[in-house]
């Protein structure tokens, strides 16, 4: 069964001006939404998060704080929705997950990757792990008006 997300136009905007904004560093943040009984995600709202990692390293890695994942823990519960999943920028490199991000993931989230080139946002994507964590499978992503 493939899993797919949805996903606003002015969501996937606002993800890929985060990455261009933080380029060529890499951005991070959490996804709000809901998850339907299959596993599909409906995102709703971002929660930029800033960039924990060690500066000479956060052009090709990203840290969330267990503060940080906290303080998005608590705002999705006052809006009434969950935390689905996390986004991050992938300065010119594909928008396809690395071993570090597998190695760092959780089954169950969806993980957006949006690709940056020259301060471009390019292709938006979205993984999930496997359960026995040894891999990403890619899901839909649905973006509508």
């Amino acid at each position: 069964m493939k899993l797919m997300i949805e996903l606003t136009r002015e969501i996937a905007r606002q993800i890929g001006a985060e990455g261009e904004k933080t380029y060529p560093n890499e951005c991070c943040g959490a996804l709000f939404g809901h998850l339907s009984a299959q596993g599909d995600g409906r995102v709703t709202a971002i929660f930029p998060i800033v960039n924990a990692r060690e500066s000479e390293e956060q052009y090709h890695r990203f840290v969330i704080t267990a503060d940080d994942a906290l303080r998005a823990e608590r705002a999705a519960l006052a809006e009434g929705v969950d935390v689905i999943g996390y986004y991050h920028s992938h300065p010119d490199h594909p928008a396809i997950p690395s071993e570090f991000d597998r190695e760092h993931a959780l089954p169950f989230y969806a993980y957006i990757i949006v690709a940056v080139a020259q301060r471009q946002a390019g292709a938006l994507t979205s993984w999930r792990l496997t359960q026995d964590r040894l891999r990403f499978l890619q899901e839909e992503v649905h973006i509508v008006s």
